[in-house]
């Protein structure tokens, strides 16, 4: 299945600048497991005030509570093909549990968000997501998600 990009990713999410936080999805397997993208760079919103602590060379760092957005949001990819016919439904962010956070992601990385089915029952999604920079992990977490519809 090709990526999701630009228009597509636009027609799939509710997101738009500045708070659209994954560039590119890949499902990987429809309705078990979808990867995202998102390029870190230094000009975003966000970068203005943060950085790295005490550092030789401090860095602009993205913050964890947007990573876990990023996650959140490349469930809107998993979901969809869960659902029959319901082409308007809308995927609603509701829980994160067992958030563990391990590394920052600073300007220049590109961060792999992989999501992975648990459970879909009546139209609650619960997956298992977890934000990578080079193999390295930045962030996991269990996700919960809503579907209604639109």
């Amino acid at each position: 299945m090709p990526p999701l990009e630009s228009k597509k990713l636009l027609e799939l999410l509710p997101h738009r600048y500045p708070f659209l936080l994954v560039d590119r999805i890949e499902v990987v397997e429809p309705g078990r497991r979808v990867v995202g993208h998102k390029r870190v760079t230094a000009g975003e919103w966000w970068m203005e005030g943060t950085a790295t602590p005490p550092a030789p060379v401090p860095l602009p760092t993205m913050p964890h509570t947007l990573v876990l957005e990023a996650l959140a949001q490349t469930t809107g990819a998993l979901v969809r093909d869960l659902l029959d016919g319901a082409e308007h439904a809308l995927a609603y962010f509701m829980a994160a549990d067992r958030v563990r956070l391990r590394r920052l992601a600073v300007a220049g990385d590109t961060l792999r968000l992989e999501l992975t089915l648990r459970n879909w029952r009546r139209g609650i999604c619960r997956a298992h997501g977890e934000a990578t920079v080079g193999g390295a992990l930045v962030l996991s977490a269990d996700l919960t998600t809503i579907v209604r519809a639109g």
